[in-house]
């Protein structure tokens, strides 16, 4: 039996729909081949709303959206960037936090998980002020992990409670992937601006049964794949490579992992039909196919993962806690078991096995 547990989850995504507006603008400055592959695409992604701390104003029809954040020929830098997010990410965790209803004073730890912004004092501190924590509340940051941090964030939490039955965890995922918007030509780096959101899931974890049981936690990187997912420090903000073959060499490996051929068992050896509830990472239409691919799913089992990727897009880290709060939500018999599983950069799949209270 479980000895911790996901009691809640909030959920909070910023007030300004962007998918159409960042859709347009990197379709303005493709090539007309590339410009019509790109069009391809959008119409397959399987998303239709995205959303970003920033207002599109004219960003669609070439001009510079509402805060002229991104005014074309004069793109922030990276000092910049990172100052939007210091101003934004508080107010979209507190609402988040919300969300939850949670009781700051039952808190006795925070971990806050990101790969977009970065400032000391951070998110944490900020947090931890707003909300009026404890003087002597136990913080750990999960940095520049990708969209796969939720999973190591959660096990932390998990290991703390383990540590002291006492605990009450904070888990913050908050992602403002829009700040990351490149003025380029190039097919490969705008396909990634069809995909990203910004979110923020907050999840409480304690001892208390009530919620998500947690089980065992489980890692495994994919052989020969380091360069397939990069998240790299740019003069202009943070670039992102998301290769073509990364849905073949998650179905690869997941193919291998149903067989009982990758030496990390990331199945445990359960069988598929044993796995009522499955909260996979909605890193895109491609991905989520790739993983139904590989185990062999029916079709409505990822319908949560493929639920929050149309309404909100790729959120990174904060992503599979929202597919988490969508099958929370959606209620189940107590007992029924579930895989949750995000991947990341490295490649390395995250995942960890769950059950219903």
């Amino acid at each position: 039996m479980a000895d911790v547990f996901i009691n809640r989850i909030g959920t909070a995504v910023p007030a300004h729909d962007i998918h159409r507006d960042f859709t347009a603008y990197a379709a303005r400055r493709l090539e007309p081949r590339a410009a019509a592959l790109f069009a391809r695409m959008a119409g397959r992604a399987g998303i239709e709303h995205r959303h970003s701390v920033l207002a599109p104003g004219a960003l669609a029809t070439g001009g510079a959206d509402a805060q002229e954040f991104y005014r074309p020929g004069g793109f922030p830098d990276t000092a910049a960037r990172m100052a939007v997010f210091e101003r934004e990410a508080t107010a979209l965790a507190l609402r988040a936090v919300a969300d939850a209803a949670i009781d700051p004073a039952a808190i006795t730890h925070l971990i806050v998980a990101s790969c977009t912004g970065f400032a000391a004092p951070g998110l944490d501190l900020h947090l931890a002020a707003r909300l009026g924590l404890r003087a002597d509340l136990q913080r750990t940051l999960v940095g520049f992990m990708g969209c796969s941090a939720a999973v190591p964030a959660l096990r932390l939490a998990r290991q703390t409670v383990l540590a002291e039955p006492g605990a009450v965890v904070l888990v913050v995922n908050l992602e403002l992937c829009t700040l990351h918007l490149q003025e380029t030509a190039d097919l490969e780096t705008a396909l990634t601006f069809l995909l990203f959101g910004d979110g923020c899931a907050a999840a409480v974890v304690s001892g208390a049964p009530q919620g998500l049981a947690l089980h065992d936690f489980r890692s495994a990187t994919i052989p020969d794949t380091a360069e397939l997912i990069t998240w790299r420090i740019g003069a202009q903000g943070f670039l992102m490579h998301l290769a073509g073959a990364v849905p073949a060499a998650i179905a690869a490996a997941l193919r291998a992992a149903r067989e009982g051929r990758d030496a990390a068992g990331l199945l445990r050896g359960d069988a598929i039909d044993a796995i009522g509830d499955w909260a996979v990472h909605a890193g895109g239409r491609s991905v989520l196919d790739a993983v139904e691919a590989g185990l062999g799913l029916p079709g409505e089992a990822l319908a949560a993962s493929r639920a929050v990727l149309a309404a909100h897009g790729n959120m990174s880290s904060a992503t599979v806690l929202f597919v988490l709060r969508r099958l929370l939500d959606a209620g189940g018999p107590a007992g029924r078991r579930g895989m949750a599983m995000a991947f990341g950069p490295g490649m390395v799949a995250e995942t960890f096995r769950f059950s219903r209270v």
